[in-house]
């Protein structure tokens, strides 16, 4: 531990006024006034908005890992989980002069202060919580939850790093940080970083109080010993005081996590997940701040939590409480002439990529290696004649992934809750095991603290861990059953931000997709029931800019090898595969899969007519895929003479046009496969209503008649499914007679007869718990 003196601890008490000087300063000010003396009413922004609660706290634990770093020469990634806390981050990233050198006209003297001030949360600048413009950040700060979780993704693999987290006691209350303190269990000191927790109780959140701050010390230390944490206790509101203790629990933090990285790399066994520190921080909101502001109290209540002071242009009183609140910081003191931070503040600042700021961790894309990816014919299930032969596509896609790991030891990890073995990647496990820190009993299995299958039985930790993963450099797969990836929707949402705005930044480097392969998908869920059938999270997505999603539908095992490693070798992406487990027709070899992919979808010439055709069947999907093969040999048995085109759609983006999409193809593409007047039978994976909506530009889209997941569903057989939403053989092949002009008034007997066998089937099911055996054991007739 290493000892500080009174002179050291006077000056970070400085240096945080400086902090929050500049803090304060950008929820107000548009000019710093206070250094042209004296402060004008012209000189504040008309419109306020900031959160200065939370931020003193913010800037007092920024101060103190800069001592760490200074003293101890270590690598810190700092992630801010207290939503609006940006006027912390960007004060701190300007002060260490790390913020200027990406942003040269914020200048480190008055001229750039005036900018700084003025950007934001003001039209045209930036946001007022940590977000993809912020130096240092990985997390976006607009919602709350996900920060631990990144923290640990972005340390594992990552020896070298040190991530501090700091979580506000608001934001401690919701269900995906609740879960992330389990991220110890699955950190292994010998290969990842550290993190360092450092829960911000200021008691209060918007206009409540705060669960845990309302917690006595007692309880904290016995809630946080329960999930394998020695808890240290920083309490207090003088500030001296309170940068004596916060020194000395760093000191003791940084000790234990040293002690046990040691411990694990110098080659002692190491039994027991090791009891890694944390910080509670108890400090009053809106600490240094007014006390009363129209005689209410404000500093150490939920008042101060955004804007203390409002109406300071009008109000000659107001303005004059926040001219003593600014004066109180001193900045005399603590700025020359010039507006430049004084010489023996600056140098408690750390220098080069040490500063957070500047830190590579933060800016993932810097230290992002190529993922190095075997050839995909070298995993190519044979396939005989189309149709002919059964497989499953994630077990193939598996022996692949197995490859990638063998390739990347340190660079890639796949993340799912629990579902890996279910969702048939199984392959993996003959080259890695699941991580497991937790002591590993002698008849468990596929555990090791070695793995690098990170399963947990949380959708926001898998999605969390990916995130801070690719974050910081590295690659990864989410895989998950379809219907419970919408528990990320929210998540998904804040990184495909995140992705848009970065990409615009130059100073931002590309990161590797986020990519989810979605299984166990809707159609075939033979013991699972209604909760597991929702196809939405590709509307959901769809919904997103066109340069940042896409979203694949593979029909079989090499059409989904192709994608996947297309996939896992893209950036700054958001990619969604769904491909389904269960055994199933086998379509194209490797060559006709590769030429299909890149195509995007096309025409399957060996399955319909040449020439122009009476009706297009058109699928997206692998069971939808089937059940529109299936319809054609119907048709083909009912009306030899009938014309049917089928077209299979792998990118289902590129169904919009050229200028909605970057993948779209063009009018002249798009017609020549659906026809410019031709009635098109689509079998659809998801909602119906989204095919309308991706095609209603094109010139044929009156004659799409889309049929997909109508929100009918139960435990049921797998055809059975397909029934209860018409998207079954029998129901196309009924649509395809009904749309072909003239054609049902001619062949009324087709209609009849194609009932009869839904009214068979069902009849079938309900007595016997299986399909029928035309259904069951139907192959396709090779066209």
């Amino acid at each position: 531990m290493t000892d500080i003196t009174t002179d050291e601890l006077t000056l970070l008490n400085r240096y945080w006024h400086a902090a929050n000087y500049l803090s304060v300063g950008q929820i107000y000010l548009m000019d710093n006034a206070l250094l042209r003396s004296p402060l004008l009413a012209q000189h504040i922004k008309p419109r306020l908005l900031g959160h200065w609660g939370t931020t003193p706290g913010l800037n007092f634990i920024y101060v103190h890992l800069n001592r760490i770093i200074r003293h101890r020469d270590f690598n810190l990634l700092y992630v801010c989980g207290p939503g609006h806390g940006g006027p912390g981050m960007l004060a701190n990233t300007w002060l260490e002069g790390s913020y200027s050198e990406i942003h040269p006209h914020i200048s480190e003297d008055a001229e750039g202060m005036k900018r700084l001030f003025k950007q934001f949360s003001f039209p045209g600048g930036i946001p007022s919580h940590a977000a993809p413009e912020t130096p240092g950040s990985i997390n976006e700060g607009g919602e709350l939850g996900y920060s631990l979780a990144h923290a640990f993704g972005a340390a594992f693999d990552h020896p070298d790093l040190v991530v501090p987290c700091v979580i506000g006691d608001g934001e401690a209350e919701t269900g995906p940080l609740a879960a992330s303190w389990q991220g110890i269990k699955f950190l292994n000191p010998e290969r990842d970083g550290a993190v360092l927790p450092i829960l911000h109780l200021n008691g209060y959140k918007i206009a409540n109080p705060t669960v845990l701050g309302r917690s006595t010390d007692d309880e904290l230390t016995q809630l946080f010993d329960g999930h394998g944490y020695e808890t240290i206790i920083v309490s207090g509101h003088e500030p001296m005081d309170m940068h004596h203790q916060m020194a000395q629990a760093l000191d003791r933090a940084f000790d234990i996590i040293s002690m046990f990285q040691q411990q694990a790399r110098t080659g002692k066994e190491v039994s027991t997940v090791p009891k890694w520190p944390m910080i509670v921080l108890r400090s009053p909101k809106g600490w240094t701040g007014p006390k009363e502001v129209d005689g209410k109290k404000v500093e150490d209540f939920w008042r101060a939590h955004q804007v203390p002071v409002s109406g300071c242009r009008e109000d000659d009183g107001h303005r004059q409480i926040l001219e003593a609140w600014m004066r109180s910081y001193q900045p005399q003191e603590l700025f020359d002439e010039s507006g430049k931070l004084r010489p023996e503040l600056r140098a408690l600042a750390p220098v080069g990529a040490k500063r957070m700021g500047s830190t590579p961790y933060a800016n993932g894309g810097r230290l992002r290696q190529e993922l190095n990816t075997p050839e995909i014919q070298d995993f190519a299930l044979k396939t005989g004649k189309p149709g002919s032969t059964s497989g499953q596509a994630t077990e193939q896609f598996g022996h692949y992934l197995s490859e990638i790991f063998k390739r990347n030891a340190v660079n890639f990890r796949l993340f799912g809750p629990d579902e890996t073995a279910s969702n048939r990647l199984s392959p993996v496990f003959d080259v890695t095991q699941r991580t497991w820190m937790e002591p590993v009993r002698d008849y468990d299995e596929q555990l090791s603290r070695d793995g690098r299958v990170m399963e947990i039985l949380s959708e926001h930790q898998c999605q969390g861990w990916l995130e801070g993963y690719l974050l910081t450099g590295r690659h990864g797969l989410f895989n998950c059953y379809e219907a419970f990836i919408h528990i990320v929707d929210s998540m998904f949402n804040q990184h495909a931000k995140w992705l848009k705005v970065s990409r615009k930044l130059g100073w931002r480097k590309p990161i590797s997709s986020l990519n989810y392969l979605l299984s166990s998908h809707v159609w075939r869920q033979d013991h699972n029931g209604y909760s597991h059938q929702d196809p939405g999270f590709i509307d959901h997505v769809a919904n997103k800019k066109a340069d940042i999603v896409r979203i694949y539908l593979p029909p079989d095992a090499n059409t989904l090898l192709w994608v996947g490693d297309h996939c896992l070798r893209t950036w700054d992406r958001i990619n969604v595969i769904v491909a389904g487990k269960q055994p199933s027709p086998q379509w194209l070899d490797m060559k006709s899969a590769v030429a299909h992919c890149e195509a995007g979808m096309g025409e399957w010439r060996w399955a319909g007519c040449e020439g122009e055709p009476d009706v297009v069947m058109a699928c997206a999907g692998d069971v939808p895929t089937m059940e529109t093969m299936a319809a054609v040999d119907l048709l083909s048995g009912y009306l030899p003479q009938l014309r049917v085109r089928v077209v299979n759609v792998v990118d289902l983006l590129a169904l919009q046009t050229k200028e909605q999409h970057p993948h779209g193809k063009s009018e002249a593409e798009f017609d020549a496969l659906f026809t410019a007047d031709k009635p098109v039978i689509f079998a659809f994976h998801g909602y119906p209503s989204l095919i309308h909506r991706l095609t209603y530009q094109r010139n044929n889209h009156r004659n799409f008649h889309v049929h997909g997941f109508n929100e009918e569903g139960t435990t049921t057989t797998p055809f059975d499914m397909t029934v209860l939403n018409e998207l079954d053989r029998y129901h196309l092949a009924q649509a395809a007679i009904l749309h072909v002009p003239g054609l049902a008034e001619r062949h009324p007997e087709l209609l009849d007869d194609l009932q009869e066998r839904i009214a068979e089937h069902h009849r079938y099911v309900r007595e016997h718990g299986e399909d029928v055996p035309e259904v069951k054991d139907w192959i396709w007739s090779g066209r």
